[in-house]
Parts: C-alpha cells; structure tokens; sequence
C-alpha cells in the first residue's frame, strides 16, 4: 500500500483548475487500537468543567456505599445512565481559614482557585481551567470556551484574577456564530481559503507589539512589567491568528451543526435553562470535536441559584431557606426538585460527549470534566460534607464509575488531581488549610 499520512490529500482537476481534498481521519491513520495516530502522536485530551448552584440534600443525595457499583439515591437517580462515565465525591471540606463566610461564594471559589476569599470582591489565584488552558489551550483557535445557561452574564465561575473573568457565552445563537460563523474553518472542506478578517486583524495587531516593546524603553520599571504581561497576551492571540491561517487537519468527528432558528426564550424557569442548555451543550461538544477549543467551562446555574419552578411560588436559593422538612419524607421536596433538574442536565451534558465517535471509543475518553458547587447541605449552606465530579477517562488516566470518600479533607484535592492528570506539573495547590499535595489515587490509571 501506498505510505499515508494524515497530509495526504487528493488531487484532480475542476473546471480546469487544480483541487485538493483532505482525507478524514482515517482507520488506517491510527495505531491498531484507535488510541493514538499511527505516527505515535497522541490524540489530544481535553478539559472541562461543569457547575450548579445549591448543591444537594445527603440523605437522598450520597450513596451508602464506596467504589464501584454504588445503588444511586433518588436525588442523582438521573445520573444511571452515565454513572460507569463519572467519580462522584462526597464529604469534601471547604476550609475557610480565618476568612469571614461568604454564601454562595466562599466554597466555589475554594473549589475552583484552591484559596479562600478574603471579601465578595476577591478573586485570588487563577481558576484551574486557567492553568490548564495555559498548558494545553494555546494551539486551539479558542484558547478556553465559557458558557451558561442562565442568561447572565455574570454566571461564570472562571477568572484569572479579580478584573478578568471568563465573561460567558450566554446566546446560543451567538455562540454558534462565534463558533461556526464567518471566521470558521471547516477541517473536512474541500478547499481552505485563509480568512481576509483575519489576516487584516493579525496586520493590526503586528503593528500594536510593534509599539509595545518600543514603548517599553521608555518607561519606568512597574509600567514595563505590565506591558510586558499585556504583551504576553497579545503574543497567545497572535498564535490562535496563525492557527487560523493554516489549513486544518481532517477531523472525522467534526459536523458543522445546522444554524439555529431562534433564540430560545428567556427566563429562570428550570425547563427554560434546561433548554437553553442542551443549546449551549450541543454547540460546546461540537467545538471540542472540531477542535475549536480544548479547554470549556458550562454553567448549569449561578451560586445562589434563583431557578424557578412552574406553577411554584419560590425560586430555589429562597426555597432553601424558607421550605420546611417534610415529615414523611424527611427532605425540602421543592429544594431536591431543583436538584434533580440540575442532575438531569449534567447527566445530558457528559452523555453528550458519549456520543461523539473518535477512536476506538468516544469523544469523553479524552476528555476530563470537573464538576462542582458552591456549598455542602442545601439548607443550611455548609461548607462540609460538599460533592464534586469527574467525567470522562482523560485518554486513559482516569478510572470511572466510581464514589470516593473524601473522608472531610480538602475538597481542592479534587481540583489538584485534575490539574497532574492534565499535565500540569506543581507540587501542591492552594493556600493554608486548603493546600494539598495528596492525589485522589483511586481514580488513577
């Protein structure tokens, strides 16, 4: 057979001109398990992460059993269809420290950046998509993707610092024209045409570095490092230019959604959000699988969720304070109702990656996804006893189908063992009690 390799293109003639086609990828361009390309490349792994606000009920929230094969209570019961796909862990701790509590803040941020805030305006560290982002996200047109279902613009939980927040896609339309629109380059087309937009906005932007490092001779030493900082962006956009100026590779996996009809209509109303977020997550998968991105973050819900219920007086961060027990059934009815909404999506959104063919197996398995919420108990918005995810096998790292005991330590081991499996090489992360150097070896290949 004729030696191939993933550049090989065909070649003919087209009303007199010279065309070539890319091929997809192919079998016959992996290694005999589908694991990995036939020239020993990996296939890339990517990183997510996925949040809901108001966390849970234990009682019918957390399994009565470890390891594998746990019975699933009736709060997660949505999850059965994903479960041998997930790690849930539960009695996670959120150490304040000497730092006042803050609801609906204070544990997420924790969860997310490894330290506690110190006031409702403090952002300290980066989040951890950040730090991957920065390891694996700078050969992607995107280098990370944000998006919500709420409709808010201020429902991300991703930042680099205070005054740069991951602002989130909150219109699907939007998003699939930031995704598929004009500046999009197609893998599997049969021709490629370097975008003109794009070439004009690489011109401009040459010319501005230009500036920049000349204006860093004359200026003092603290304005030299901030031009220096805002040069080393420039220079990370200046790349996802040039990604966008060569021809991509095939991608089997990659099908450009149908534009869609309408925007969907606005609204907390929890079959709204759940909605608009099977929009949002159909878009978000896709742009993985064009390899638009490998670095993504959904938002279920913001923190102090004001989900509301059809035909129910209550939104659901109220209904956590004001429902009373229900004496038959020991639980807030209302308060778990919202729950199993939030469940219902996330089981939807892993599955989605499920569905996505690449390799031997599917999309999710070169995926990992970090999954968390803001507090422990719904009712009494603790910072013990608090659950987190993980989904997908991150290229055979990562075990699943699994419920670990977090036996009350620090919930940012969770966040920790995600960051080594995706690459990142640090010895430990967070700040004081929150600190750790201790993997969730159960998990791991």
């Amino acid at each position: 057979m004729t030696q191939m390799n993933r550049r090989r293109v065909l070649r003919g003639m087209l009303g007199g001109g010279a065309v070539s086609v890319g091929l997809p990828l192919l079998n016959c361009f992996l290694n005999t398990n589908g694991t990995a390309l036939a020239d020993g490349a990996k296939m890339p792994v990517r990183f997510g992460t996925w949040f809901w606000g108001l966390s849970m009920t234990k009682d019918i929230f957390v399994p009565k059993t470890f390891g594998a094969g746990y019975e699933l209570p009736e709060e997660i019961i949505s999850l059965k269809s994903v479960q041998k796909h997930i790690n849930l862990f539960t009695n996670l701790t959120a150490f304040r420290d000497n730092a006042e509590p803050m609801c609906h803040y204070t544990g997420w941020v924790i969860g997310r950046s490894g330290s506690a805030p110190m006031s409702a305006n403090d952002k300290p560290g980066e989040t951890l998509d950040v730090t991957v982002s920065n390891q694996i996200g700078r050969t992607t047109r995107f280098k990370s993707l944000t998006a919500t279902a709420t409709g808010d613009l201020r429902s991300t939980v991703s930042y680099e610092n205070a005054n740069s927040p991951s602002t989130p896609e909150v219109s699907p339309i939007a998003f699939y024209q930031r995704l598929f629109g004009a500046d999009f380059q197609d893998p599997n087309a049969p021709t490629f045409t370097p975008s003109p937009r794009v070439m004009a906005r690489k011109s401009v932007l040459s010319g501005v570095m230009g500036e920049i490092k000349d204006l860093e001779t004359k200026v003092g030493a603290e304005d030299k490092a901030r031009l220096d900082q805002y040069f080393t962006g420039l220079r990370g956009l200046e790349r996802q230019f040039d990604q966008m100026l060569v021809r991509p590779e095939p991608i089997a996996a990659c099908v450009v959604p149908n534009a869609l009809g309408k925007e969907p209509p606005r609204g907390g109303e929890a079959m709204l959000i759940a909605a608009r977020h099977k929009m949002m997550t159909e878009l978000m998968v896709m742009a993985v699988a064009c390899d638009q991105t490998r670095v993504f973050n959904m938002n279920y819900s913001n923190a102090s969720s004001n989900t509301t219920k059809e035909g129910y007086e209550k939104p659901h961060h109220t209904t956590t304070h004001e429902e009373h027990v229900d004496e038959k059934l020991g639980y807030q009815p209302n308060c778990s109702w919202f729950t199993r909404r939030a469940m219902e999506s996330w089981a939807y959104f892993v599955e989605a990656f499920t569905k996505i063919p690449e390799g031997d197996g599917s999309l999710l398995d070169n995926v990992l996804i970090y999954a968390n919420t803001d507090h422990g108990y719904a009712r009494t918005h603790s910072y013990d006893g608090m659950p987190a995810f993980t989904a997908g096998c991150a290229g055979g790292r990562v075990k699943t189908g699994l419920h670990v005991n977090g036996a009350a330590t620090a919930g940012t081991r969770v966040g920790y063992t995600a960051m080594r499996v995706m690459g990142v090489d640090i010895p430990s992360w967070g700040t004081k009690s929150n600190n750790t150097s201790k993997e969730f070896g159960e998990i791991l290949v």
